[in-house]
């Protein structure tokens, strides 16, 4: 696992006319089986990264994870965390999601990307319903709440 800067990428990521969207409630309380979910719908998972938009309380669960990884605990605005291979992966998701951060996750390959915030809702975003359902179809069929008719929209950066 390391940690860098990403400047910008909260401000591109805003501007990418995303096709389709998908937000579900984030289930704190059964955080490990979601984050499972997630990363099985990518095949062939490189990697992760967690790019930090906003802290809005101590995150505890991602500062421990820094610090279980040897990372300098460092949670400011476009901080990045980057996961290596899937069990990293999970572990990098289930500790941020866990915690109230607003964050851009993208993983490698990127068939969709993920912007998840404190007031606990999981976005997903694609260029191709194709993509999209990789991850839809998943966690719906595993019970896991879809948010009906929401457009998650964002104002310049």
């Amino acid at each position: 696992m390391t940690l860098s800067e990403n400047p910008g990428t909260l401000k591109r990521f805003c501007r990418t006319q995303w096709r389709f969207q998908q937000t579900f409630c984030t289930p704190l309380k059964n955080l490990r089986p979601f984050v499972a979910t997630i990363v099985s719908a990518i095949d062939s998972l490189e990697s992760g990264c967690a790019t930090l938009d906003q802290v809005v309380f101590e995150s505890k669960n991602l500062i421990a994870l820094m610090k279980r990884h040897s990372l300098p605990v460092s949670h400011g605005r476009e901080t990045a965390v980057t996961a290596t291979g899937s069990p990293e992966v999970e572990e990098l998701l289930e500790a941020i999601l866990g915690d109230w951060v607003d964050f851009l996750f993208v993983p490698t390959p990127k068939p969709f990307v993920i912007y998840a915030d404190h007031d606990e809702y999981t976005t997903f975003y694609a260029n191709t319903k194709s993509n999209l359902h990789l991850v839809v179809e998943p966690l719906l069929s595993k019970g896991f709440e879809a948010v009906k008719e929401y457009e998650r929209r964002f104002s310049a950066l």
